[in-house]
């Protein structure tokens, strides 16, 4: 079978502008900048799950055709994925073909239509939604984290994701310069994140707190690691000791987005939780349910969490707050 190209190519093909090689080496760095990490990482990942199909299945995976683009579609949801994650898959394979120079195969009436049908198809199945790891969960996941230094990293994760109601990807961005000591609490700043494409940044402000007391966790946590300036959550070696830079480039090594669901996982297991209920988005799901049945105001979870449509914050305000003066409870 011939060799099909990389639809994600480290190196764009071609110069067709007959830019010097500086010069197109520097436009290329600017067009995979235009996405935030984990947008790249997330589009990576899907073009080779088309490309593997097509390789499978006989087609050209760039430039591709509407009609496998389609068929594609069709074994995706087949194969249960989410409408979210196809519509992730075709974004990946628009931008791989707009980055070639070659013709979207996604700008295609039967492609939409399709997408379309996928949608309407995977509405009627049940989501499958993780837990929220309310203030309660925490304090209990909490409980259970050991007094050494993965012990401490691990709780100064989880109350500073909780705290702040963070993405994932945004916690493990987190660098030390990022936090600002305030009388009040710690200010953090958000370099880039999922709604902040460009990088104009964002602070949010995390209490002391009595219950949790996320900043004196993270002060713990630095000051057992020795941790001064780079990456604030760190992976430790099975000797216990804070991995240092790497030896190929010299850069401080960060936890990964995946570690953080799976130091999550870890700990409802060792509390005796269903660990597969929750996920690395259960941190900030925690923080907007317990907020939202504490009486805050919308639009002050919204500051804390980031979010940028109301109607998704009013979904778990009206989950957490469910049964609370329920039509039916003065006579049922």
């Amino acid at each position: 079978m011939p060799t099909t190209p990389e639809i994600l190519p480290a190196e764009l093909p071609g110069n067709p502008g007959g830019l010097p090689v500086e010069a197109a080496a520097l436009v290329r760095t600017y067009q995979r900048a235009s996405k935030a990490d984990a947008t790249v990482r997330a589009y990576t990942s899907d073009a080779r799950v088309f490309q593997g199909w097509c390789v499978r299945y006989g087609f050209r995976p760039l430039p591709a055709t509407a009609e496998a683009v389609a068929a594609f579609i069709v074994a995706e949801a087949e194969g249960g994925r989410a409408a979210s994650t196809l519509g992730r898959r075709l974004a990946a394979i628009r931008y791989a073909h707009k980055l070639a120079g070659q013709p979207d195969p996604t700008d295609d009436e039967g492609v939409r239509a399709t997408m379309a049908g996928a949608r309407r198809k995977l509405h009627v199945r049940p989501v499958n939604q993780k837990a929220a790891a309310t203030v309660d969960v925490v304090q209990i996941l909490l409980a259970r984290a050991p007094d050494t230094l993965t012990g401490k990293r691990d709780r100064a994760l989880l109350a500073l994701g909780f705290a702040g109601a963070f993405r994932r990807s945004e916690l493990v961005a987190l660098d030390v310069a990022d936090l600002v000591e305030d009388p009040e609490g710690l200010r953090v700043r958000i370099r880039r994140s999922k709604t902040d494409q460009e990088g104009r940044g964002l602070e949010k402000a995390i209490p002391h707190g009595r219950f949790v007391r996320p900043v004196a966790l993270v002060r713990a946590w630095l000051d057992a690691a020795g941790i001064t300036v780079g990456p604030v959550f760190r992976p430790i070696s099975r000797s216990g000791n804070v991995r240092g830079p790497d030896k190929a480039t010299g850069e401080l090594p960060r936890l990964t987005d995946r570690a953080v669901a799976d130091i999550l996982k870890g700990y409802c297991r060792a509390a005796g939780l269903d660990a597969a209920a929750f996920g690395a988005h259960s941190l900030r799901a925690g923080f907007i349910t317990t907020a939202a049945e504490r009486g805050a105001d919308l639009a002050r979870i919204m500051e804390q969490s980031g979010h940028r449509d109301p109607a998704t914050v009013l979904g778990y305000i009206r989950r957490a707050n469910l049964f609370k003066g329920h039509a039916g409870s003065g006579f049922l």
